[in-house]
């Protein structure tokens, strides 16, 4: 199938050059032209323009994926709005607040197009290892553009259609809220091997062994392994941990739902104490983690 990827970031680049490698035909467009030039190299076609973007397409109508932040997304769908024919598919695969996506949507078949979310996961590996992906919206568009996720998954991701729009959205926010919690178990648990009775352990080798057969077998406490054998120390790791929105999301939908999710909301406010310098062991851990699947910055807020 013929694509638009829109934003060549951490995941946006992997997405394009993954589609190219399994025969689609990707227009790589972003708003500085170095990731362009870099998509092309693996078999995409350039476009420095949301216009030059579109003209690929011949007049038809087009499909474009965009990938970027949720802060930008309703004055990006906005500008290609402009320039995108009637019958044009949007997918919106960035971590957006689902609680907008139904206004996107209909601001969308307003100009005669149509819009999916598709909360994307997969971080940095989702080249190598397939992307998982959730979709949201009409469900004629998903079967549509399926052959695109079909390959976006392998060798090992997946792919499935929630319901209308936001859906998607909305169990990636879950899936990520549940990732907080997750990460944050793992990293108090190491935090206690290391502060613990036993001096000198080895905390790659706990690692090592939970991950064959244990019930904590994850990827989470493999990257965990990963780093400690790297860095036993985390060295050089401030400790301030990022919260990204899907946390926080999912926190005030569930005020609002009146249920309580005290393990999400601890870890939540973990994170925050960090970026107000509360930092120690486990939150070393947990930015270790969140670069190593996300390719995050290590010391970083973001």
């Amino acid at each position: 199938m013929k694509i638009i990827i829109s934003g060549l970031g951490r995941m946006g680049m992997q997405i394009a050059n993954k589609l190219s490698a399994d025969g689609h035909e990707v227009v790589a467009h972003n708003r500085s032209p170095e990731p362009v030039d870099e998509a092309t190299k693996n078999g995409a076609t350039a476009a420095y323009t949301i216009q030059e973007a579109v003209d690929a397409f011949n007049g038809e109508p087009a499909l474009v994926w965009l990938m970027v932040p949720a802060n930008v997304i309703d004055s990006v769908i906005d500008e290609w709005l402009e320039h995108l024919p009637e019958g044009s598919n949007i997918i919106d695969g960035g971590n957006s607040d689902y609680r907008g996506d139904q206004a996107r949507a209909d601001k969308v078949r307003a100009k005669n197009c149509n819009l999916l979310d598709i909360g994307t996961s997969g971080g940095v590996w989702g080249f190598t290892r397939g992307f998982c992906m959730m979709v949201g919206g009409n469900r004629s568009i998903y079967e549509y553009v399926s052959p695109i996720l079909n390959s976006l998954s392998l060798p090992a991701g997946a792919h499935q259609h929630f319901g209308n729009n936001g859906a998607g959205h909305y169990v990636k926010m879950v899936h990520n809220a549940i990732e907080y919690g997750m990460m944050q178990s793992l990293a108090e648990g190491y935090q206690m091997l290391k502060e613990g009775p036993y001096k000198d352990m080895n905390l790659a080798n706990a690692g090592d062994v939970w991950q064959n057969s244990s019930v904590i077998t994850s990827w989470l406490n493999e990257l965990c392994a990963e780093a400690l054998r790297e860095s036993p120390d985390l060295n050089g790791i401030s400790g301030v941990v990022a919260e990204s929105g899907e946390a926080r999301w999912t926190l005030e939908t569930a005020k609002d739902m009146k249920l309580e999710l005290p393990a999400i909301r601890a870890a939540f406010d973990v994170r925050l104490a960090s970026q107000e310098g509360k930092v120690d062991f486990s939150t070393k851990l947990l930015a270790a983690m969140r670069n190593k699947f996300g390719g995050h910055d290590i010391n970083g807020v973001q």
